[in-house]
């Protein structure tokens, strides 16, 4: 402590130390390495068993590498892994060292598997079991590493970083990438390759979207009636689902208004509007998707 000119104390308080960020765990960083794994195994498995054997090419980097080692007869891992370092270091300075770590790890593997499968005969010769099995599991394998911070193709870094800026998908935005990607095939191989390669990436872009959106889909519900606590009352005990009362305002009359909040899973939605039709017709009801729920009291209590 010491005393300004005019005697009046002053209390020194000594700074506080910057905050700690929790770091991660041994077991979360092998958790998103073994499943950042078996998404880049996948990949491989649908790309040297599925696509690549029916002349179904990938898109993205990943199209450019199949049409690169088909041109110069060269390994498919190679070009995989040449052509994706670039986009490993945008990666880095704009998603962060984590991201890239685990980029690089996915694409190594997924080279790594490529080259082990190249001399394996492809699973199935009819085109059409190809581009759909082969764009479902394309899709599920990078669904997976971008589900777990990784990712298996340079374009999905593109993709990743607009998403945040437009309104659309990852998998739309990677779509959008592989229409024009995949045309070109039409001039490498035949134009029938080339639109049975945008089928099998409209497949793939969906996969993706499910897998890193979540299988389990849950909705979120806002609900505005006179009857509010009669309705609560029949979610809690009909659906077993929490709720929350939420008090409002109408913005047109100014009268308050009760409002209330829930998550339900998508098979419960057709029995929450028959319980907000039973007890007010009239009632507004909003419900949208949601696909992460984590915390509070989201699981389901029992229904007597």
């Amino acid at each position: 402590m010491f005393h300004l000119s005019n005697g009046e104390p002053v209390i020194n308080v000594a700074p506080l130390p910057p905050k700690q960020h929790n770091r991660r765990t041994a077991g979360n960083i092998l958790l998103r390495c073994m499943f950042i794994i078996i998404g880049a195994v996948i990949y491989a498995v649908a790309l040297e068993l599925f696509l690549v054997p029916n002349q179904i090419t990938d898109g993205g980097i990943t199209g450019i590498a199949v049409i690169a080692a088909h041109l110069s007869q060269w390994s498919l891992g190679l070009f995989l892994f040449i052509i994706n370092l670039p986009f490993l270091l945008i990666g880095y300075r704009q998603i962060g060292k984590t991201f890239a770590l685990s980029t690089l790890l996915g694409i190594a593997v997924m080279s790594s598997v490529t080259v082990l499968l190249h001399h394996v005969d492809g699973v199935v010769e009819d085109t059409l079991l190809a581009f759909v099995f082969g764009g479902i599991l394309l899709g599920l394998g990078s669904g997976i590493a971008i589900r777990f911070g990784g990712s298996l193709d340079g374009t999905e870094i593109i993709a990743i970083l607009l998403s945040r800026k437009l309104p659309f998908s990852v998998g739309e935005i990677i779509m959008f990438f592989n229409i024009f990607i995949l045309g070109s095939t039409g001039f490498i191989f035949n134009w029938n390759s080339a639109l049975f390669s945008i089928l099998a990436y409209y497949i793939a872009s969906r996969a993706i979207d499910i897998t890193v959106d979540g299988l389990n889909e849950s909705k979120s519900v806002w609900i505005i009636s006179d009857c509010i606590e009669d309705i609560g009352d029949a979610i809690l005990s009909r659906l077993g689902r929490g709720v929350t009362y939420l008090s409002g305002e109408g913005g047109f009359s100014g009268d308050p208004k009760k409002v209330i909040f829930c998550v339900i899973t998508r098979l419960e939605e057709a029995k929450l509007k028959e319980i907000v039709n039973h007890f007010d017709e009239n009632a507004f009801l909003a419900v949208g998707n949601i696909h992460d729920v984590k915390g509070g009291r989201f699981k389901k209590k029992a229904i007597h």
